[in-house]
């Protein structure tokens, strides 16, 4: 299988630690944010992926030279301007659409996310319902919440708390995406954006079109966004404990 890791954002929450590197080589218990997310890639099978990078790219691909990419087949799609979600996934979907996996379902994951989600189950229940993309949420509190009706559909989106769209809302359900993606390759002829986009206006539009965009419920899982400082010790601290465990 494999998995595209989204690495190449400023890190401007991460400050003063990003002045000096990408937020990827940020560490949490010792160890940088790009090892933890290949290394969980890995134990699900996952063993080709392709990182985007801008900030400090260079940084990350000596990183990976000097630990031999990991054991897997790892390589770099460099963004001279940042393309934001959907522009950085279209411009590496050469790595997707070659060799014999080229119609296989691949994981797309934020660098700065660390969680327990079952990346195996996620991933079957993409295969059994079909779908195009397979979003991880959860119900917690966030100002932007995407909307989902009740075959875990995408429908609509809010922001800060009011919402869009026209269903009736006792119907639908705001859930807070969780950074992790399961893909159908078919996604990119049908992506006709171009350059700077975000991949939630892509799933957006192809939902209103009839394409399954579908909810895999992540809440009985751990999960944290590390994008920012104070989410860090947080971040360590639930590492050791599942460590320990």
């Amino acid at each position: 299988m494999k998995a595209m890791v989204l690495a190449a954002g400023l890190g401007t929450r991460l400050r003063p630690l990003t002045d000096v590197r990408p937020k990827a080589l940020v560490e949490v218990a010792g160890r940088t944010l790009l090892e933890i997310t290949l290394s969980r890639l890995r134990s699900f099978g996952v063993t080709e992926v392709i990182v985007n990078a801008h900030h400090f790219a260079g940084m990350i691909l000596n990183y990976l030279k000097a630990n031999n990419n990991f054991g897997m087949r790892i390589e770099i799609s460099r963004e001279d301007v940042l393309l934001d979600t959907g522009g950085g996934l279209k411009k590496a979907a050469w790595f997707f659409l070659e060799g014999p996996e080229k119609d296989e379902p691949f994981i797309l994951h934020n660098v700065d996310v660390i969680s327990s989600i079952d990346l195996r189950r996620m991933s079957q229940f993409h295969r059994e319902h079909a779908a195009l993309a397979t979003l991880a949420v959860q119900k917690r509190k966030t100002s932007r919440d995407l909307i989902f009706d009740a075959q875990l559909q995408l429908c609509d989106h809010r922001s800060g708390g009011n919402q869009k769209g026209d269903g009736p809302g006792a119907r639908q359900q705001a859930l807070s995406f969780c950074g992790i993606h399961v893909i159908s390759p078919r996604l990119f002829s049908l992506m006709p954006e171009e350059g700077v986009f975000s991949i939630i206006t892509t799933y957006l539009n192809l939902a209103g079109k009839g394409e399954k965009i579908l909810a895999f419920r992540a809440d009985e899982y751990r999960w944290r966004d590390v994008g920012k400082l104070e989410s860090l010790s947080q971040a360590a601290q639930e590492l050791k404990l599942s460590a320990g465990s």
